[in-house]
């Protein structure tokens, strides 16, 4: 991550940035973000990323009054300039900072805006990916929302690399898959391509949108026993792109030249 980073429209260095230590983003994590890939020095799939904050913001009535589409977008716009960002990733993030009713302070805030820019995400060649104790609630108010409150995903991300894993797969309390901790989830079987539905709890993530609306694939609802007979098994986010699995649990995957490795841009 850079020095500098954009809060609430002013590039600021990322020592004096500062969110209110009695707003509900501080006390309770309410928030919203997403992470964009920045594809040379442009956001790639933005109108996605813009549609899927504005929705989450209405879920958890984050206001974002004062930060429309445009004033955002410049934003990240300058930057992305700054930092002199050309193929790399960004974070955006609506922090709420609004006064909590258990605990009331003056705001003169409602809503603090960071924008922050990095490398893309280190990919390892041989990607081993697990399955995960820790379940998701597919009937959780934040089921499909990115939301700050992410604790559940790092500590699934970290159960995962404590065992010599790099991601791991999360099944619902009905034992369907629905996504790893930081990606979806793709799977190839039969030459058929397949991914889990939005029904199973799993992040409506942009990547998976993209794939879907360029490639044949079917949306499922199944158990994690349907990745034991898979040919090949893909994650997608806009840190990672296209990752090819080359380990699943104790199995091991041999690379497919399947299409969905060509689909995002280089």
């Amino acid at each position: 991550m850079q020095e500098y980073v954009s809060f609430n429209n002013q590039i600021v260095s990322i020592r004096n940035t500062s969110v209110s230590a009695l707003s509900a983003a501080a006390l309770y994590g309410i928030g919203i973000f997403t992470t964009i890939a920045i594809q040379d020095e442009r956001p790639f799939l933005w109108e996605k990323h813009w549609l899927r904050l504005v929705g989450n913001a209405e879920k958890l009535k984050i206001d974002l009054v004062e930060f429309s589409e445009n004033l955002t977008k410049h934003a990240l716009a300058e930057i992305v300039q700054e930092n002199k960002v050309t193929n790399g990733r960004a974070r955006i993030t609506f922090f709420d900072e609004s006064r909590s009713s258990i605990w009331p302070f003056e705001s003169d805030r409602k809503t603090s805006l960071l924008i922050t820019t990095g490398d893309l995400r280190p990919v390892p060649d041989n990607f081993k990916l697990a399955v995960s104790p820790l379940p998701v609630n597919s009937r959780s108010p934040l089921a499909g929302v990115k939301s700050c409150n992410y604790l559940e995903n790092l500590m699934t991300l970290d159960e995962a690399k404590n065992r010599g894993f790099h991601e791991a797969v999360r099944i619902n309390e009905r034992g369907e898959i629905t996504s790893a901790a930081m990606a979806n989830l793709f799977w190839l079987k039969d030459d058929v391509l397949y991914t889990p539905s939005l029904k199973t709890g799993c992040l409506a993530g942009t990547t998976r949108e993209f794939v879907l609306e360029n490639m044949a694939c079917r949306e499922a609802l199944v158990s994690i026993d349907e990745l034991n007979d898979a040919e090949a098994i893909f994650l997608t986010s806009a840190g990672l792109g296209v990752v090819c699995v080359s380990q699943y649990q104790s199995k091991t995957l041999s690379r497919i030249e399947h299409p969905i490795l060509d689909l995002l841009p280089v």
